[in-house]
Formats: structure tokens, C-alpha cells, sequence
């Protein structure tokens, strides 16, 4: 494909890139994994799922991403992310599609962890695409906008699976699944169109006023050889490991402890839940920038001072404008702390391994969204309130708010040198 030409007055091509990116994340996190919750329960009742295959069905979803995002970007690597990126996706929309036309629990399942498994293949290369496009001073702002993309995907089913439930009601998941699953399959087709793995690839440099590493610092990367060999990037997981086990108890719980605690309808509370999809929208553009002016760990740490408070005013069970302010709190900061980890992998271990330590520390950070709802559900069974699980949620991002005060700065061979603007 020939590739189109931009002059320095134009729009770079880089931003061309962070759309694509963005639709690809609608498609592979937005739909491929938070629409479940909306298709769920409608679909459980047409195959007669017990509680306990619903919850397989997650977690087998989850398996698979864990392991392709724990591989994809050494694929990346070796393949390029453009190619990872398309038939990834491609796999998303057609076992999206398969599972309309499932029968029963064991057919959704295994169709179901073949979603999982693009939507980890896919999500990491995309991420990792920000360290190759954007010079250190604008890839928090880049990623910002790159995750925005699940905030549209929870605001379209949750607007969409209730309005085909309405229209067929014995069949109206099989159509979600259907329709959701072919638009995944389209954005696959745009981003192999739109995305390249690198600027040279166009002609350009990347966008940003610092060069990339010198000569030495490159050495200094490749002497590194290996991300699992670098203490550094395990520091990095684990500060993405609390992120992981705090933020999924909130969005795991908060509609039922709602619906259980604060008696609140079922409809109100949904509509609670898809407030937090519209003000997620700003989370990564608006701290991914504030982790470009004002560094890494300043912003890590105004998110997770926010999240907390989040987590806190909730679980003192406050009424009134307090609990209004818990979830606005959780929504703005929603998908922050992932578009600031995809820019400072690139500041730590630089372009060329960025997609390989943003697939470990993504991989970590899972293990965190795997044990955090299961040690909150066992303490609030035991307790008969959630309000001990958000206090241990709290407790947890206080953690990483300590870790992230130790975490080391990077080398500054990586911004030796000055470049003209692009």
C-alpha cells in the first residue's frame, strides 16, 4: 500500500494513528470485554447458565487475555504491531459473531476465551505503538486518548443491548453479540488500513520536541536485553498490580452494593454505572497531559489520591452528594493509570521494548483484576457489607501511592538531545 505523504504543515500522522488506536480499543476492551456485563444476564436466562458458569465465562475471557497479553508484544516485536493489531481484532469480532449462534454453556465459553485471547493481542501492540509515534513529553497525552476508546464501548452497549432486549426479547443477546461483533470485524479492516509501526515507515520523525535515545543510551537499552531481567519494569507491575486489584472491586461491585445496601432500583443504579462510561471519556487525555507537564510519578499519584477518595466515601457508606462524589471521583480518573503506564514503559526501556514491557506489566496488572474481586467478594460474604472491601481497597492504592514515591527516574540518555518540532 503506498504509503500518503505529510508536510510539516499538515496534521502529523501520528494523531491519524491515535484515532485508529482508539477505535481499536473500543472494539477489543470496549466491547470485546465490558459488554459482557450488559449481554450477560439476558443471555444467561436463554442457555440456562447457573451463577457459576457466568462467572466462568469471565474469568475463561480473562485467561486468554493474560496470555496473549503477556506474549504479544514479543510478537509485536517480531511481526510488527499492525499486522498483530488486525488479525487480533479480526479474531474479537469473528468469535463475537460465533458466539450469536452459541447453544450452551461450553460452546460461549471456549468462544468466548478466543476473545479474550484478541483483546490481549491487541490492546498491548496498540500501546505499545504510543512509544514508537511520540517522543517522551507527548506520550501521556497520546495515550490518553488511545484509552478513551473503552469509555465509548461501555456507553454504546449500554445503550444498545437494552434497546435490542426491547425490541427481540427471546433473541435480543443473540443480535447484541451479532451487531458487536461485526462492527469489532470492521475497525479490525480500518486499523490494518490506518496504522503503521513506525514513522519511518511514513517518512516522519516522531512527534515531540526531544530526540529519542542517543547511541549510548540505545546500548544501554539493548545491554538491558531482556525486560524480565530489568527490576525496574517489576516495580512498574507492581504499582499496575494494585491498580489492577483496586479499580475492578469498584466496577465489580458498586451497582449491587447500591442495589443491596443503598436500595436503590436496578435502573438507577445502571444508570450510575454508565455516567462513570461518559465521564471516563476525560480520564486519559486530561492526566495522560498532566503526566507529560507534570511527570510520571505526579500523575500516577493524583490518580490514585483521587481513586481512593473514591474508594473511602463509599465505603463510609456517606449519603447524599457524597455518594454522587464517590463515583463522579472513580469516573474521571477511570482509565488514567493505564494511558500513563503505556507512556512510561517508553520512558524506562524505549521504543523498541516497549510493547514487550507493557505486555509483562499488562500481565501483572491482571493478576491484580483476578485476585481483587475474589478477596472482596469472600470479605463481604463473611461481613454481610462491601463496605470492608472498598476500606481494603483504599488501603491498597495507599500502597501504591508509597510505591510510586520510590519509584527511580529514568535515564536521561533518553532526552539527551534536541529536535525541531514535528
Amino acid at each position: 500500500m503506498k504509503n500518503l505523504s505529510f508536510s510539516k504543515s499538515s496534521l502529523h500522522y501520528g494523531w491519524i494513528v491515535v484515532f485508529a488506536g482508539c477505535l481499536g480499543v473500543f472494539a477489543c476492551i470496549g466491547l470485546g470485554r465490558f459488554a459482557l456485563g450488559m449481554l450477560l444476564p439476558s443471555m444467561g436466562e436463554a442457555l440456562r447458565l447457573s451463577y457459576s458458569e457466568m462467572g466462568f465465562i469471565s474469568t475463561i475471557n480473562f485467561v486468554g487475555y493474560l496470555l496473549s497479553a503477556f506474549l504479544s508484544g514479543f510478537v509485536a516485536s517480531r511481526f510488527g504491531s499492525r499486522k498483530l493489531i488486525f488479525l487480533a481484532l479480526f479474531l474479537v469480532g469473528i468469535s463475537m459473531v460465533f458466539i450469536s449462534r452459541a447453544s450452551g454453556f461450553l460452546s460461549v465459553a471456549l468462544l468466548y476465551m478466543l476473545t479474550g485471547i484478541g483483546s490481549g493481542a491487541s490492546n498491548v501492540p496498540i500501546m505499545g505503538l504510543v512509544s514508537s509515534w511520540f517522543k517522551k513529553e507527548k506520550r501521556g497525552k497520546a495515550a490518553g486518548f488511545i484509552v478513551i476508546g473503552s469509555g465509548f464501548g461501555i456507553l454504546l452497549s449500554g445503550k444498545l443491548i437494552p434497546y435490542l432486549n426491547s425490541l427481540y426479547p427471546e433473541s435480543g443477546w443473540r443480535t447484541g453479540w451479532l451487531i458487536l461483533g461485526g462492527i469489532v470485524t470492521v475497525v479490525a479492516f480500518i486499523c490494518l488500513f490506518i496504522l503503521r509501526d513506525s514513522p519511518e515507515q511514513m517518512g516522519l520523525s516522531p512527534i515531540g520536541t526531544r530526540a529519542t535515545a542517543s547511541p549510548q543510551a540505545r546500548a544501554l537499552h539493548r545491554a538491558a536485553a531482556s525486560v524480565f531481567r530489568n527490576p525496574v519494569i517489576y516495580h512498574i507491575g507492581a504499582i499496575y498490580f494494585l491498580f489492577g486489584f483496586t479499580y475492578v472491586i469498584y466496577a465489580t461491585f458498586i451497582v449491587t452494593c447500591l442495589v443491596k445496601e443503598w436500595g436503590m432500583p436496578e435502573t438507577v443504579a445502571g444508570n450510575f454505572w454508565s455516567w462513570v462510561g461518559l465521564l471516563s471519556l476525560l480520564s486519559g487525555p486530561v492526566f495522560g497531559t498532566l503526566s507529560d507537564k507534570a511527570g510520571r510519578k505526579a500523575g500516577i499519584i493524583t490518580v490514585f489520591a483521587i481513586q481512593m477518595t473514591s474508594y473511602l466515601l463509599i465505603a463510609a457508606h456517606l449519603p447524599g452528594v457524597f455518594l454522587y462524589l464517590s463515583i463522579g471521583l472513580y469516573g474521571i480518573a477511570a482509565w488514567s493509570i493505564p494511558s500513563i503506564m503505556a507512556a512510561v514503559v517508553g520512558d524506562y526501556v524505549g521504543a523498541e521494548r516497549a510493547s514487550s514491557a507493557f505486555g509483562l506489566i499488562t500481565f501483572i496488572f491482571g493478576l491484580g483484576q483476578i485476585t481483587g474481586p475474589a478477596l472482596a467478594g469472600v470479605l463481604a460474604e463473611r461481613s454481610g457489607s462491601f463496605s470492608g472491601s472498598f476500606y481494603m481497597a483504599s488501603a491498597a492504592v495507599a500502597v501504591a501511592i508509597l510505591l510510586t514515591t520510590l519509584l527511580q527516574k529514568p535515564s536521561p540518555g533518553s532526552t539527551v538531545s534536541k529536535t525541531s518540532p514535528n
